[in-house]
């Protein structure tokens, strides 16, 4: 899409090669994700996972990602230059490298699931349409949020297949407060392209519903995640351990909202979006893999 206006000028793109890679598919969000498949992953294996399996988890891990991030990069290549939160993007990688970066991870990850299980497998195309599937919602549905938390919900149910090789209900559970929890916090995270995705016909709930009314509906989602947290310990026969450390997921998630409380009275705050979406959200997963973990080796 074009404004009259012409591209953004950027900030300087990180000085090397491997820098800018990693800012380009932004890595660091790696953790928002892959605690909740380490934790699916342990309860699936009943706290002793096979280290083999661990490994290639991880890895398929990193390269859906890098796949996904990559497509979305592609998809919005042109847009993102316009835009002042994303406008020095495109200058991390050329095309034609993020081209191959996408070919090779998508490929990478296919291979990965491979040495897993026949299951995983079969099923590694779909989890790759689902994850690419996000990028393109924007053009068409208000309901972005919802397809990107399910795209990272995907993640629990894939450890748990690679350990069992079958589909049960914990893991299940876990992806649908997956998806809650990833929905609420992009809905504030959204708030910063509020104007932006309005002048260029982006969609999102934040577009159908505005900000303040986008941030009570993140209390809502997150609430519910809160929910499907302890549900999943219900299902998955966690202890006393994942319970009490609920409390400190509650705990991050007064303070995400709280942080980002004077966005709903005027523009948004982009310090306190950001360190409420990185630094709560981080804490969120962390907590999670490490109660999971210590539930199941103390018990």
């Amino acid at each position: 899409m074009n404004t009259a206006a012409g591209p953004i000028a950027a900030p300087p793109a990180p000085s090397t090669p491997l820098t800018r890679l990693l800012t380009f598919i932004r890595f660091s969000h790696t953790v928002f994700a892959l605690p909740f498949a380490l934790g699916s992953l342990l309860v699936a294996a009943r706290g002793r996972p096979d280290w083999r399996v661990l490994a290639f988890v991880v890895l398929a891990m990193v390269c859906a990602r890098t796949a996904a991030m990559t497509f979305n990069r592609l998809a919005d290549w042109e847009t993102d230059k316009f835009n002042p939160r994303t406008a020095g993007r495109h200058r991390l990688v050329s095309r034609s490298a993020a081209i191959a970066l996408l070919v090779g991870s998508a490929l990478a990850f296919v291979l990965t699931t491979a040495l897993l299980n026949p299951l995983c497998l079969a099923l590694s195309p779909v989890a790759l349409v689902i994850v690419f599937f996000y990028s393109l919602t924007k053009r068409f549905t208000d309901y972005t949020q919802l397809f990107l938390g399910l795209a990272l919900a995907v993640a629990p149910v894939g450890a748990w297949l690679a350990v069992r090789g079958k589909f049960e209900t914990p893991p299940l559970v876990l992806a649908a407060a997956v998806l809650l929890w990833v929905a609420g916090f992009d809905l504030i995270y959204a708030t910063m392209d509020y104007d932006f995705d309005r002048r260029v016909g982006l969609r999102s709930l934040v577009v159908r519903c505005g900000i303040p009314a986008s941030l009570r509906l993140a209390q809502w989602l997150h609430g519910a995640a809160f929910l499907g947290l302890a549900a999943f310990g219900a299902a998955g026969g966690l202890g006393a351990i994942y319970f009490a450390s609920l409390a400190l997921v509650l705990g991050a998630f007064f303070y995400e909202h709280r942080a980002v409380a004077g966005t709903a009275a005027g523009a948004p705050e982009v310090g306190a979006i950001n360190r409420a979406f990185f630094n709560a959200n981080a804490f969120v997963g962390a907590v999670f893999v490490l109660a999971v973990l210590a539930d199941q080796l103390l018990r």
